[in-house]
């Protein structure tokens, strides 16, 4: 496949775009090493200097590495990560880092809740609201969160795309998100999910859940989203006095299903064998991350 020289873009873009499609398409996976340089030339019908110079302007935008001496492969992706302890989302962690997050609205209407959500809510009249959030146009996370219809009357699709969910509460409805209970757990892709992330049928995502009160304490959100664990990273923030998260017995088995699991409300002062068997989940986490 040669270039287009009716084309009036110059060659060494044409031949940049060519790689970049097949990068972003996972015709050449992370880690793949490009061909060489003379295996383009003559694939493209260009000289070495046009190939060097697509090279380069992959590197620029991250998609291959380029090592003295070593071949050229692509980049993996980029991870972005996000406070898991924090009430504010994700939409809010992004823009105080500089990153643009995008928003797609998939679903918004009346639903009645999962037995969870509307335990914590407290009522059945709830508004499902479907998201999937992207960076750079690639998929990060899918989002459903159900809201108390009686506390957001007149809320629209429109309103939140490309928007924070929280931001808008706390500016048209006066409901600031404070507080709440999250919940980590490796899980499997369905079709849908697989579909919106654009991943495999059955590959790992890391599901965040959980619920949010707002600044008088009442129930305001129930959300479950689901994060590709190729793209983002959870961070924790600890300290001596005060514990932030709190780990629970992963499946030895991947679940076939991406819901969320109940919770069995465990708690009390750590133990020795507690602390070890913390530290094998955290093992445990990090080979299903790896």
């Amino acid at each position: 496949m040669g270039v287009d020289r009716t084309d009036t873009r110059p060659l060494h873009q044409q031949v940049a775009q060519s790689l970049r499609q097949e990068i972003l398409g996972h015709d050449l996976p992370p880690g793949a090493a490009l061909p060489s340089e003379a295996e383009l030339c003559a694939r493209f019908g260009v000289g070495r200097s046009v190939v060097r110079q697509a090279i380069a302007a992959l590197a620029s935008d991250g998609l291959v590495v380029r090592s003295q001496g070593r071949p050229t492969v692509v980049a993996s992706p980029a991870e972005y990560r996000r406070l898991v302890q924090r009430a504010t989302g994700l939409f809010e962690q992004f823009a105080n880092r500089g990153q643009e997050l995008r928003t797609t609205v998939l679903e918004l209407g009346e639903d009645h809740p999962p037995p969870r959500a509307r335990a914590f809510l407290g009522t059945q009249d709830t508004i499902r609201l479907e998201r999937v959030r992207l960076v750079d146009g690639d998929p990060l996370s899918y989002v459903r969160t159900w809201l108390p219809a009686a506390r957001v009357p007149g809320l629209r699709a429109g309103d939140l795309t490309d928007a924070s969910l929280h931001r808008l509460l706390t500016r048209a409805y006066d409901l600031r998100p404070v507080s709440g209970r999250r919940q980590v757990r490796a899980v499997a892709a369905d079709e849908r999910l697989a579909t919106a992330l654009h991943t495999e049928l059955g590959g790992p995502l890391l599901l965040l859940e959980g619920e949010t009160a707002d600044q008088h304490d009442r129930p305001l959100e129930w959300f479950s989203t689901w994060h590709r664990a190729d793209r983002v990273v959870f961070d924790v923030d600890v300290s001596e006095t005060a514990e932030t998260l709190r780990i629970d017995a992963l499946e030895t088995e991947p679940p076939t299903r991406a819901e969320p699991s109940a919770d069995d409300g465990r708690g009390g002062t750590p133990t020795p064998a507690d602390l070890a068997r913390a530290r094998d989940l955290l093992a445990e986490l990090s080979r299903l991350l790896g």
